[in-house]
């Protein structure tokens, strides 16, 4: 504020958090605390994935190699909650031709997997299971990375499936949801632009732009 102030003394406050937003998202300046930042980009985010998620993923990749797969598990958003769950599911993502087939090679397994449960499925059986595997549709176009061979999520990913999956992330909704992206902003460099374009893969792209504004990260007083 001061920087500004000092080229122009009549400049808003409003003006000021608008330039200083557009800094940070074009990655000239990092906001390392309320109030304070510095130059360069921020941190990349690397979630964690286990010997279990990473031995599956390649014997997947082996049987299906044409498929485009992404894995990884819920308990990665723990990192952002106030409120830590205690229970988690293991995501594997596939393109749509893919799902049954590898849905029962998981099944064959004797793995707890289930095929794109309904919200009542989850609910009733799904939340009951130990450590349940889930396939689901791997959206085209989904932000994924790359991590020692392994596909999975990238934090844009994780914070517009909580937004668009409420029954899924339940445990992520309400003021929850609002912490997760708070903190997730103020660790991580985020692509915004790479969160609506997801959004918008999954229609909910203009529903994304209002929640972002409603807590003050487009335009957060600084």
């Amino acid at each position: 504020m001061d920087f500004f102030c000092s080229k122009d003394q009549e400049v808003k406050a409003t003006t000021v958090n608008w330039r200083i937003y557009k800094l940070v998202q074009e990655g000239i300046i990092t906001r390392v605390s309320r109030g304070e930042f510095k130059l360069g980009f921020g941190k990349s985010y690397s979630p964690g994935l286990s010997n279990q998620q990473i031995s599956l993923y390649r014997k997947l990749k082996t049987e299906f190699p044409f498929l485009s797969i992404c894995i990884w598990n819920t308990s990665v958003i723990n990192e952002f909650m106030l409120h830590q769950p205690g229970r988690f599911y293991n995501l594997v993502e596939v393109e749509k031709e893919g799902m049954e087939s590898l849905f029962y090679f998981l099944k064959d397994k004797n793995i707890p997997v289930y095929l794109d449960p309904t919200p009542e499925l989850i609910r009733r059986y799904v939340n009951d299971v130990k450590d349940p595997w889930i396939v689901k549709l791997l959206v085209t176009e989904s932000p994924t990375q790359e991590i020692n061979g392994i596909t999975t999520v990238t934090l844009e990913k994780i914070l517009v499936d909580i937004f668009c999956e409420a029954f899924l992330f339940d445990a992520q909704q309400g003021s929850e949801m609002d912490q997760i992206f708070k903190e997730a902003f103020e660790k991580y460099a985020i692509s915004e632009s790479k969160m609506l374009r997801y959004a918008s893969r999954r229609r909910k792209k203009q529903e994304l732009e209002i929640y972002l504004k409603e807590i003050s990260i487009y335009r957060q007083q600084f």
